[in-house]
């Protein structure tokens, strides 16, 4: 017999089960997978909660402003002459400056790691990854300086050692599906 009581405690073991284990959990590709824009009230301490993400190809990312001014923006030689930081072949992003309660989306299909930062504060670490899939053997899985001897790609912008040094593990975001800074 359906009863709310038995409901609730069927539900309440179903969600345990789940927060357990993220990776349990399945979900539509078009799902949309939520990521906040953050900062202290003085604007010193800001993040992306979560920090680290694992999504399926074909799902969407979202970028919600809640406090100061942010972007997300892609580690792309487009955006500023960043260096590459997102699979090859993959379209690059720019939110432009996002106030508070605005948002920002993109769909994600190509397989790999997706680095990429807030335009205002990746001098102070605000930056994220996100793994598409599996990680292959992309731009986002090699050393920061990688693209140093090429000549092709003379100008590129590095990636700021505090910035490279905020970054979550691949493996960490493999292990929990998720990550949020500490």
């Amino acid at each position: 017999m359906i009863t709310r009581r038995n409901l609730l405690r069927d539900g309440g073991v179903l969600a345990a089960v789940l927060l357990t284990d993220p990776r349990s959990i399945v979900v539509a590709a078009d799902d949309v997978v939520a990521i906040e824009m953050k900062s202290d009230p003085q604007g010193g301490r800001v993040n992306f909660d979560p920090i680290g993400v694992l999504v399926r190809p074909g799902q969407t990312v979202r970028w919600t402003c809640t406090s100061n001014v942010h972007t997300a923006t892609a580690y792309h030689p487009k955006n500023g002459n960043h260096s590459l930081r997102i699979p090859e072949g993959a379209e690059p992003w720019d939110s432009k400056y996002l106030l508070p309660g605005q948002t920002f989306e993109v769909t994600l299909t190509v397989e790999g790691v997706y680095d990429y930062f807030c335009l205002p504060h990746e001098m102070a670490g605000m930056v994220g990854r996100i793994i598409v899939g599996k990680p292959g053997g992309g731009p986002g899985t090699l050393p920061f300086d990688y693209f140093r001897s090429g000549p092709s790609k003379h100008g590129w912008r590095s990636v700021p050692k505090i910035a490279q040094d905020a970054f979550p593990g691949i493996a960490d975001i493999m292990k929990t599906g998720r990550v949020t800074r500490k």
